[in-house]
Protein backbone atom coordinates (compact mmCIF):
# COMPACT_ATOMS: atom_id res chain seq x y z
CA UNK A 1 0.00 0.00 0.00
CA UNK A 2 2.10 3.06 -1.41
CA UNK A 3 0.43 5.42 -3.27
CA UNK A 4 -1.64 7.89 -1.86
CA UNK A 5 -5.35 6.26 -3.48
CA UNK A 6 -4.01 3.05 -1.78
CA UNK A 7 -4.15 4.69 1.58
CA UNK A 8 -7.63 6.81 0.56
CA UNK A 9 -9.38 3.52 -0.70
CA UNK A 10 -8.36 1.50 3.07
CA UNK A 11 -9.61 4.13 5.25
CA UNK A 12 -13.11 4.00 3.34
CA UNK A 13 -12.59 6.97 1.06
CA UNK A 14 -14.54 6.73 -2.74
CA UNK A 15 -11.85 8.15 -5.47
CA UNK A 16 -14.43 9.25 -7.63
CA UNK A 17 -15.71 11.64 -4.79
CA UNK A 18 -12.64 12.99 -4.33
CA UNK A 19 -12.00 13.98 -7.74
CA UNK A 20 -13.88 17.32 -9.73
CA UNK A 21 -14.05 19.52 -6.66
CA UNK A 22 -13.17 23.40 -6.70
CA UNK A 23 -10.64 22.47 -3.66
CA UNK A 24 -7.20 21.03 -4.52
CA UNK A 25 -5.98 18.53 -1.66
CA UNK A 26 -2.24 18.89 -2.14
CA UNK A 27 0.81 17.53 -0.27
CA UNK A 28 3.72 19.86 1.15
CA UNK A 29 6.02 16.68 0.55
CA UNK A 30 6.25 17.14 -3.40
CA UNK A 31 3.63 20.05 -3.98
CA UNK A 32 1.82 16.96 -5.66
CA UNK A 33 -2.07 17.25 -5.61
CA UNK A 34 -3.71 14.46 -3.99
CA UNK A 35 -7.50 15.01 -4.28
CA UNK A 36 -10.07 17.71 -6.01
CA UNK A 37 -12.87 17.78 -3.67
CA UNK A 38 -16.20 19.22 -3.69
CA UNK A 39 -16.48 22.08 -1.04
CA UNK A 40 -20.17 22.50 1.14
CA UNK A 41 -22.02 26.07 -0.10
CA UNK A 42 -23.51 28.36 3.09
CA UNK A 43 -27.07 26.64 2.62
CA UNK A 44 -25.63 23.00 3.07
CA UNK A 45 -23.40 24.35 6.18
CA UNK A 46 -27.28 25.43 7.61
CA UNK A 47 -28.37 22.08 6.14
CA UNK A 48 -25.72 20.23 7.90
CA UNK A 49 -25.94 22.42 11.00
CA UNK A 50 -29.82 21.25 11.19
CA UNK A 51 -29.36 17.85 10.91
CA UNK A 52 -26.78 18.29 13.51
CA UNK A 53 -29.01 20.07 15.46
CA UNK A 54 -31.84 17.21 15.06
CA UNK A 55 -29.14 14.32 15.97
CA UNK A 56 -28.42 16.13 19.06
CA UNK A 57 -32.20 16.39 20.30
CA UNK A 58 -32.26 12.66 19.97
CA UNK A 59 -28.53 11.89 21.25
CA UNK A 60 -28.89 13.61 24.34
CA UNK A 61 -31.72 11.18 26.03
CA UNK A 62 -29.27 8.34 25.02
CA UNK A 63 -27.57 7.25 28.53
CA UNK A 64 -23.95 8.73 28.84
CA UNK A 65 -22.25 4.96 29.45
CA UNK A 66 -23.55 4.10 26.20
CA UNK A 67 -22.54 7.12 24.56
CA UNK A 68 -19.24 6.05 25.07
CA UNK A 69 -19.69 2.56 23.49
CA UNK A 70 -19.89 4.23 20.13
CA UNK A 71 -16.85 6.30 21.24
CA UNK A 72 -14.77 2.97 22.13
CA UNK A 73 -15.96 1.45 19.16
CA UNK A 74 -14.19 4.75 17.04
CA UNK A 75 -11.50 4.17 19.15
CA UNK A 76 -11.12 0.37 18.06
CA UNK A 77 -11.47 1.73 14.21
CA UNK A 78 -8.91 3.44 14.74
CA UNK A 79 -6.64 1.18 16.20
CA UNK A 80 -7.42 -0.90 13.14
CA UNK A 81 -6.77 2.09 10.66
CA UNK A 82 -4.08 3.67 12.42
CA UNK A 83 -1.19 2.94 10.28
CA UNK A 84 -3.09 4.36 6.94
CA UNK A 85 -4.32 7.62 8.99
CA UNK A 86 -0.53 8.38 10.48
CA UNK A 87 0.51 8.05 6.67
CA UNK A 88 -2.28 9.96 5.86
CA UNK A 89 -1.51 12.93 8.04
CA UNK A 90 1.99 12.78 6.70
CA UNK A 91 0.70 13.32 3.15
CA UNK A 92 -1.59 15.84 3.55
CA UNK A 93 0.03 17.56 6.84
CA UNK A 94 3.83 17.25 6.08
CA UNK A 95 4.52 15.66 9.29
CA UNK A 96 7.39 12.76 9.29
CA UNK A 97 5.45 9.54 10.24
CA UNK A 98 6.51 8.61 13.71
CA UNK A 99 4.62 12.15 14.26
CA UNK A 100 1.61 11.10 12.04
CA UNK A 101 0.95 7.67 13.97
CA UNK A 102 1.73 9.68 17.07
CA UNK A 103 -1.14 11.71 16.64
CA UNK A 104 -3.33 9.18 15.60
CA UNK A 105 -2.84 7.21 18.98
CA UNK A 106 -3.82 10.88 20.58
CA UNK A 107 -7.07 9.97 19.30
CA UNK A 108 -6.81 6.77 20.59
CA UNK A 109 -6.39 7.74 23.50
CA UNK A 110 -8.52 10.01 24.21
CA UNK A 111 -11.81 8.25 23.02
CA UNK A 112 -10.29 5.63 26.00
CA UNK A 113 -10.36 8.51 28.27
CA UNK A 114 -13.65 10.09 27.10
CA UNK A 115 -15.15 6.27 27.61
CA UNK A 116 -14.20 6.07 30.95
CA UNK A 117 -15.77 9.54 31.57
CA UNK A 118 -19.06 8.55 30.15
CA UNK A 119 -19.38 7.24 33.63
CA UNK A 120 -18.18 10.21 35.54
CA UNK A 121 -19.79 13.47 34.14
CA UNK A 122 -20.71 14.34 38.47
CA UNK A 123 -22.76 16.86 39.71
CA UNK A 124 -22.15 18.11 43.08
CA UNK A 125 -24.36 17.82 46.10
CA UNK A 126 -24.72 21.00 48.09
CA UNK A 127 -25.47 21.11 51.65
CA UNK A 128 -29.18 23.16 51.98
CA UNK A 129 -29.58 25.90 54.79
CA UNK A 130 -33.08 25.09 54.32
CA UNK A 131 -34.16 22.15 56.70
CA UNK A 132 -35.98 19.40 54.29
CA UNK A 133 -34.35 20.11 51.28
CA UNK A 134 -30.89 18.99 48.89
CA UNK A 135 -29.43 20.89 46.68
CA UNK A 136 -27.27 19.62 43.61
CA UNK A 137 -26.31 20.48 40.75
CA UNK A 138 -26.58 18.32 37.24
CA UNK A 139 -24.75 18.35 33.76
CA UNK A 140 -26.65 18.40 30.45
CA UNK A 141 -26.33 18.38 26.97
CA UNK A 142 -25.42 21.91 25.07
CA UNK A 143 -26.73 20.63 22.04
CA UNK A 144 -24.23 21.25 18.66
CA UNK A 145 -20.71 21.95 19.34
CA UNK A 146 -18.76 23.26 16.47
CA UNK A 147 -15.41 22.36 15.90
CA UNK A 148 -13.06 24.64 13.53
CA UNK A 149 -9.35 22.94 13.58
CA UNK A 150 -5.94 23.69 12.14
CA UNK A 151 -3.46 22.39 9.40
CA UNK A 152 -0.75 21.53 11.91
CA UNK A 153 -2.85 19.00 13.87
CA UNK A 154 -5.65 17.41 11.50
CA UNK A 155 -7.13 14.76 13.46
CA UNK A 156 -5.61 14.93 17.15
CA UNK A 157 -7.10 18.52 18.19
CA UNK A 158 -10.62 18.08 16.57
CA UNK A 159 -10.59 14.35 18.42
CA UNK A 160 -10.03 16.14 21.58
CA UNK A 161 -13.08 17.77 21.34
CA UNK A 162 -15.23 15.32 19.45
CA UNK A 163 -14.58 12.25 21.92
CA UNK A 164 -15.98 14.47 25.17
CA UNK A 165 -18.82 16.33 22.95
CA UNK A 166 -20.58 12.82 21.99
CA UNK A 167 -19.94 11.16 25.45
CA UNK A 168 -21.20 14.62 27.22
CA UNK A 169 -24.28 14.20 24.35
CA UNK A 170 -23.71 16.46 21.60
CA UNK A 171 -23.29 16.29 18.27
CA UNK A 172 -20.74 17.84 16.30
CA UNK A 173 -20.04 19.96 13.04
CA UNK A 174 -16.16 19.78 11.60
CA UNK A 175 -14.79 22.53 9.78
CA UNK A 176 -11.31 21.36 8.88
CA UNK A 177 -8.68 23.89 7.38
CA UNK A 178 -8.94 24.00 3.90
CA UNK A 179 -5.34 22.80 3.99
CA UNK A 180 -6.26 19.33 4.95
CA UNK A 181 -9.43 18.24 4.11
CA UNK A 182 -8.89 14.67 3.12
CA UNK A 183 -7.80 13.83 6.71
CA UNK A 184 -11.04 15.01 8.12
CA UNK A 185 -12.98 13.27 5.22
CA UNK A 186 -11.32 9.83 5.99
CA UNK A 187 -12.31 10.52 9.90
CA UNK A 188 -15.64 10.80 9.40
CA UNK A 189 -15.44 7.46 7.11
CA UNK A 190 -14.31 6.10 10.26
CA UNK A 191 -16.43 6.78 12.45
CA UNK A 192 -19.03 6.03 10.05
CA UNK A 193 -17.97 2.95 10.58
CA UNK A 194 -18.24 2.74 13.99
CA UNK A 195 -21.16 4.13 13.93
CA UNK A 196 -22.67 1.28 12.00
CA UNK A 197 -21.27 -1.04 14.47
CA UNK A 198 -23.22 0.90 16.99
CA UNK A 199 -26.23 0.52 15.35
CA UNK A 200 -28.71 2.94 16.70
CA UNK A 201 -27.11 6.40 16.83
CA UNK A 202 -28.96 9.17 14.96
CA UNK A 203 -27.78 10.34 11.45
CA UNK A 204 -26.58 13.63 11.61
CA UNK A 205 -24.50 13.08 14.56
CA UNK A 206 -21.01 14.16 12.99
CA UNK A 207 -21.09 16.48 10.17
CA UNK A 208 -18.29 17.99 8.01
CA UNK A 209 -17.83 20.91 6.54
CA UNK A 210 -15.56 21.44 3.62
CA UNK A 211 -14.65 25.13 2.35
CA UNK A 212 -13.00 28.83 3.23
CA UNK A 213 -14.09 31.45 4.97
CA UNK A 214 -18.11 31.63 4.48
CA UNK A 215 -18.66 28.45 5.17
CA UNK A 216 -16.31 28.86 8.69
CA UNK A 217 -18.83 32.17 9.11
CA UNK A 218 -21.86 29.68 8.58
CA UNK A 219 -21.04 27.70 11.40
CA UNK A 220 -19.74 30.62 13.66
CA UNK A 221 -22.84 32.51 13.38
CA UNK A 222 -25.12 29.70 13.77
CA UNK A 223 -28.05 30.16 16.93
CA UNK A 224 -28.24 26.13 16.48
CA UNK A 225 -24.34 26.01 17.47
CA UNK A 226 -24.21 25.93 21.28
CA UNK A 227 -20.30 26.02 21.57
CA UNK A 228 -17.72 26.91 18.89
CA UNK A 229 -14.10 25.34 19.75
CA UNK A 230 -12.03 27.24 17.49
CA UNK A 231 -7.82 26.28 16.96
CA UNK A 232 -5.63 28.63 14.92
CA UNK A 233 -3.97 32.15 14.90
CA UNK A 234 -4.28 35.34 17.28
CA UNK A 235 -5.77 36.69 14.45
CA UNK A 236 -8.67 33.99 13.93
CA UNK A 237 -9.72 33.88 17.20
CA UNK A 238 -10.08 37.24 17.32
CA UNK A 239 -12.54 37.45 14.91
CA UNK A 240 -14.56 34.27 15.55
CA UNK A 241 -14.36 35.02 20.02
CA UNK A 242 -16.68 38.57 19.34
CA UNK A 243 -18.76 36.86 16.42
CA UNK A 244 -19.92 34.13 18.69
CA UNK A 245 -19.92 36.11 22.18
CA UNK A 246 -22.85 38.58 19.96
CA UNK A 247 -25.01 35.94 19.97
CA UNK A 248 -24.17 34.90 23.85
CA UNK A 249 -22.58 31.71 22.07
CA UNK A 250 -19.93 30.05 24.14
CA UNK A 251 -16.15 30.20 22.47
CA UNK A 252 -13.53 27.59 23.51
CA UNK A 253 -10.33 29.38 21.92
CA UNK A 254 -6.66 28.01 21.20
CA UNK A 255 -5.21 30.65 20.12
CA UNK A 256 -1.00 31.18 19.27
CA UNK A 257 1.81 29.96 21.37
CA UNK A 258 4.89 31.70 21.98
CA UNK A 259 6.57 29.23 24.31
CA UNK A 260 9.66 29.83 26.01
CA UNK A 261 12.37 26.70 28.31
CA UNK A 262 14.68 28.75 30.77
CA UNK A 263 17.97 26.73 31.04
CA UNK A 264 19.56 27.14 34.27
CA UNK A 265 22.89 26.74 35.76
CA UNK A 266 22.36 23.79 37.76
CA UNK A 267 20.49 22.21 34.39
CA UNK A 268 21.40 18.69 32.64
CA UNK A 269 22.72 20.34 29.47
CA UNK A 270 22.31 16.83 27.53
CA UNK A 271 19.06 16.54 28.75
CA UNK A 272 17.63 19.83 27.61
CA UNK A 273 19.23 19.93 24.36
CA UNK A 274 17.07 17.40 23.66
CA UNK A 275 14.39 18.77 25.01
CA UNK A 276 14.52 21.55 23.04
CA UNK A 277 15.85 20.03 19.90
CA UNK A 278 12.59 18.26 19.89
CA UNK A 279 10.38 21.20 20.87
CA UNK A 280 12.01 23.84 18.42
CA UNK A 281 12.13 21.81 14.79
CA UNK A 282 9.82 18.87 15.91
CA UNK A 283 7.02 19.17 13.16
CA UNK A 284 9.14 21.43 11.27
CA UNK A 285 8.58 24.35 14.12
CA UNK A 286 4.68 24.15 13.16
CA UNK A 287 3.31 23.38 16.61
CA UNK A 288 1.29 25.58 19.01
CA UNK A 289 3.66 24.51 21.52
CA UNK A 290 6.67 24.72 19.43
CA UNK A 291 9.92 26.07 21.46
CA UNK A 292 10.15 29.65 20.09
CA UNK A 293 12.44 31.32 23.08
CA UNK A 294 15.18 29.82 24.43
CA UNK A 295 16.18 32.08 27.84
CA UNK A 296 19.84 30.45 29.03
CA UNK A 297 21.78 31.31 31.88
CA UNK A 298 25.28 33.44 30.81
CA UNK A 299 27.36 30.51 32.21
CA UNK A 300 26.00 27.65 30.37
CA UNK A 301 25.14 29.64 27.40
CA UNK A 302 27.99 28.99 25.37
CA UNK A 303 28.21 25.12 26.33
CA UNK A 304 24.24 24.62 25.54
CA UNK A 305 24.66 26.65 21.99
CA UNK A 306 27.31 24.32 21.37
CA UNK A 307 25.08 21.39 21.59
CA UNK A 308 22.24 22.73 19.92
CA UNK A 309 24.41 24.03 16.66
CA UNK A 310 25.98 20.01 16.22
CA UNK A 311 22.38 18.79 17.16
CA UNK A 312 20.96 21.45 14.81
CA UNK A 313 23.78 20.01 12.23
CA UNK A 314 22.90 16.18 12.31
CA UNK A 315 19.28 16.79 12.30
CA UNK A 316 18.41 15.28 8.88
CA UNK A 317 15.45 17.16 6.98
CA UNK A 318 13.82 15.38 4.06
CA UNK A 319 10.74 13.46 2.70
CA UNK A 320 9.00 13.04 5.99
CA UNK A 321 8.04 9.47 4.54
CA UNK A 322 11.59 8.58 4.60
CA UNK A 323 12.99 6.76 7.58
CA UNK A 324 15.57 8.82 9.42
CA UNK A 325 13.97 12.29 8.46
CA UNK A 326 13.56 14.72 11.90
CA UNK A 327 12.13 17.94 9.93
CA UNK A 328 10.08 18.00 6.82
CA UNK A 329 8.63 20.61 4.94
CA UNK A 330 6.62 23.68 5.51
CA UNK A 331 3.28 23.58 4.95
CA UNK A 332 3.25 25.93 1.90
CA UNK A 333 4.73 29.12 0.75
CA UNK A 334 3.00 31.65 2.78
CA UNK A 335 4.69 29.76 5.78
CA UNK A 336 8.13 30.34 4.26
CA UNK A 337 7.63 33.63 3.11
CA UNK A 338 6.37 34.68 6.80
CA UNK A 339 9.76 32.82 8.26
CA UNK A 340 12.19 34.97 6.17
CA UNK A 341 10.61 37.91 6.74
CA UNK A 342 10.58 36.95 10.51
CA UNK A 343 14.45 36.43 10.20
CA UNK A 344 15.21 39.29 8.10
CA UNK A 345 13.21 41.70 11.16
CA UNK A 346 15.76 39.29 13.96
CA UNK A 347 18.81 40.88 11.99
CA UNK A 348 17.56 44.00 11.42
CA UNK A 349 17.12 44.21 15.72
CA UNK A 350 20.31 42.96 16.73
CA UNK A 351 20.07 39.28 16.03
CA UNK A 352 22.41 36.55 14.56
CA UNK A 353 20.94 34.23 12.35
CA UNK A 354 22.34 30.43 11.73
CA UNK A 355 20.12 28.18 9.29
CA UNK A 356 17.01 29.18 7.92
CA UNK A 357 17.51 29.06 4.24
CA UNK A 358 15.54 27.01 2.10
CA UNK A 359 16.69 23.51 1.44
CA UNK A 360 15.95 20.81 -1.25
CA UNK A 361 14.10 22.79 -3.77
CA UNK A 362 16.27 21.16 -6.53
CA UNK A 363 14.71 17.97 -5.76
CA UNK A 364 11.31 19.24 -4.43
CA UNK A 365 10.45 22.88 -6.21
CA UNK A 366 7.05 22.54 -5.55
CA UNK A 367 7.65 22.09 -1.51
CA UNK A 368 9.21 24.13 1.00
CA UNK A 369 12.16 23.28 3.26
CA UNK A 370 14.17 24.87 5.35
CA UNK A 371 16.94 24.48 7.72
CA UNK A 372 15.59 24.90 11.22
CA UNK A 373 17.38 28.69 12.23
CA UNK A 374 18.91 29.43 15.60
CA UNK A 375 18.44 32.88 15.84
CA UNK A 376 21.27 34.92 18.95
CA UNK A 377 19.43 37.76 20.00
CA UNK A 378 20.52 40.79 22.13
CA UNK A 379 17.22 40.66 23.76
CA UNK A 380 13.53 40.34 23.81
CA UNK A 381 12.97 42.09 20.55
CA UNK A 382 9.61 42.69 18.72
CA UNK A 383 10.22 40.18 16.53
CA UNK A 384 10.53 37.29 19.36
CA UNK A 385 7.51 38.55 20.80
CA UNK A 386 5.57 37.99 17.80
CA UNK A 387 5.28 34.18 16.77
CA UNK A 388 6.31 32.76 13.39
CA UNK A 389 4.77 29.11 12.55
CA UNK A 390 8.34 28.26 11.81
CA UNK A 391 11.55 26.52 13.12
CA UNK A 392 13.17 29.26 14.67
CA UNK A 393 14.59 29.70 17.94
CA UNK A 394 15.61 32.65 19.39
CA UNK A 395 18.31 32.37 21.97
CA UNK A 396 18.35 34.87 24.92
CA UNK A 397 20.91 35.06 27.91
CA UNK A 398 19.89 36.02 31.29
CA UNK A 399 21.74 36.50 34.84
CA UNK A 400 19.41 36.41 37.65
CA UNK A 401 16.51 34.63 37.88
CA UNK A 402 14.27 36.99 38.25
CA UNK A 403 14.93 38.55 34.95
CA UNK A 404 14.68 35.40 33.40
CA UNK A 405 11.12 34.87 34.60
CA UNK A 406 10.29 38.17 33.37
CA UNK A 407 11.94 37.83 30.01
CA UNK A 408 9.45 34.37 29.92
CA UNK A 409 6.50 35.96 30.67
CA UNK A 410 6.74 39.12 28.91
CA UNK A 411 5.01 38.49 25.44
CA UNK A 412 1.59 38.25 25.10
CA UNK A 413 0.78 34.60 24.37
CA UNK A 414 0.99 31.98 27.19
CA UNK A 415 0.37 28.28 26.00
CA UNK A 416 3.55 25.99 27.25
CA UNK A 417 6.31 26.56 28.98
CA UNK A 418 9.38 25.01 30.44
CA UNK A 419 12.41 25.48 32.72
CA UNK A 420 15.25 22.88 33.38
CA UNK A 421 16.61 23.10 36.68
CA UNK A 422 17.74 20.86 39.46
CA UNK A 423 17.49 24.00 41.90
CA UNK A 424 14.54 23.00 43.99
CA UNK A 425 13.37 26.45 45.05
CA UNK A 426 13.84 27.31 41.18
CA UNK A 427 11.58 24.78 40.11
CA UNK A 428 9.06 25.48 42.69
CA UNK A 429 8.93 29.30 41.73
CA UNK A 430 8.43 28.74 38.00
CA UNK A 431 5.10 26.62 38.94
CA UNK A 432 3.73 29.16 41.61
CA UNK A 433 1.37 31.60 41.39
CA UNK A 434 4.62 34.12 40.48
CA UNK A 435 5.87 32.28 37.91
CA UNK A 436 5.16 30.81 34.34
CA UNK A 437 1.75 32.56 33.21
CA UNK A 438 1.29 29.67 30.96
CA UNK A 439 -1.21 27.42 30.69
CA UNK A 440 1.07 24.54 30.70
CA UNK A 441 4.24 24.69 32.90
CA UNK A 442 6.74 21.87 33.20
CA UNK A 443 10.46 21.47 34.81
CA UNK A 444 12.63 19.21 33.19
CA UNK A 445 10.73 18.17 29.75
CA UNK A 446 10.10 20.30 27.26
CA UNK A 447 7.38 22.46 25.93
CA UNK A 448 5.64 20.17 23.67
CA UNK A 449 4.26 17.12 23.97
CA UNK A 450 1.11 16.90 26.11
CA UNK A 451 -0.56 14.00 27.80
CA UNK A 452 -4.24 13.74 26.69
CA UNK A 453 -4.96 13.41 30.49
CA UNK A 454 -4.17 17.24 31.53
CA UNK A 455 -6.52 20.01 30.24
CA UNK A 456 -4.45 21.60 27.50
CA UNK A 457 -4.77 25.14 26.67
CA UNK A 458 -3.21 28.57 27.94
CA UNK A 459 -3.87 32.48 29.00
CA UNK A 460 -3.44 35.79 27.46
CA UNK A 461 -3.55 35.74 23.85
CA UNK A 462 -3.37 31.90 23.61
CA UNK A 463 -7.24 32.83 24.46
CA UNK A 464 -7.47 30.90 27.78
CA UNK A 465 -9.81 27.54 26.52
CA UNK A 466 -9.13 24.28 27.69
CA UNK A 467 -9.41 20.85 26.29
CA UNK A 468 -8.89 17.10 26.46
CA UNK A 469 -8.39 15.97 30.01
CA UNK A 470 -9.22 17.09 33.17
CA UNK A 471 -12.60 18.72 33.82
CA UNK A 472 -12.31 20.09 30.27
CA UNK A 473 -15.48 17.73 29.58
CA UNK A 474 -17.21 20.73 31.60
CA UNK A 475 -16.75 22.93 28.62
CA UNK A 476 -19.17 20.92 26.85
CA UNK A 477 -22.18 20.71 29.16
CA UNK A 478 -24.65 23.19 30.56
CA UNK A 479 -24.70 23.03 34.40
CA UNK A 480 -28.19 23.16 36.53
CA UNK A 481 -28.66 23.77 39.75
CA UNK A 482 -31.73 22.16 41.70
CA UNK A 483 -33.17 22.47 45.00
CA UNK A 484 -35.47 19.56 45.97
CA UNK A 485 -37.63 20.19 48.71
CA UNK A 486 -39.10 16.91 50.64
CA UNK A 487 -40.46 18.70 53.70
CA UNK A 488 -43.82 19.93 53.99
CA UNK A 489 -43.05 23.17 55.00
CA UNK A 490 -41.65 25.99 52.43
CA UNK A 491 -39.01 27.82 54.06
CA UNK A 492 -37.34 30.61 52.01
CA UNK A 493 -33.51 31.07 51.78
CA UNK A 494 -31.79 33.80 53.80
CA UNK A 495 -34.60 33.10 56.50
CA UNK A 496 -36.71 35.07 54.87
CA UNK A 497 -40.39 35.72 55.95
CA UNK A 498 -42.75 36.86 53.47
CA UNK A 499 -46.44 37.26 53.64
CA UNK A 500 -46.68 36.35 57.22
Amino acid sequence: MNTPQDILRALGLNEAALQGGTLAACSPIDGARLAQVAEHSVAQAHAAITRARQASQAWRLVPAPRRGELVRLFGDTLRRHKQDLGRLVSLEAGKILAEGEGEVQEMIDICDFALGLSRQLYGLTIASERPGHRMMETWHPLGVVGVISAFNFPVAVWSWNTALALVCGNAVVWKPSEKTPLTALACQALFAQAVQQFGDAPPGLLEVLIGGRQVGEALVDSHDVALVSATGSTRMGRQVGPRVAQRFGRVLLELGGNNAIIVAPSADLDMAARGIVFGAIGTAGQRCTTTRRLIVHESVGDDLLARLHAAYASARIGNPLDAGTLVGPLIDRAAFDAMQQALQAAREQGGRVTGGERVLDDAYPDAWYVRPAIVEMPGQTDVVCHETFAPILYVMRYGSFEQALSMHNGVPQGLSSAIFTNDLREAEAFLSAAGSDCGIANVNIGTSGAEIGGAFGGEKETGGGRESGSDAWKNYMRRATNTINYSRELPLAQGIKFGD
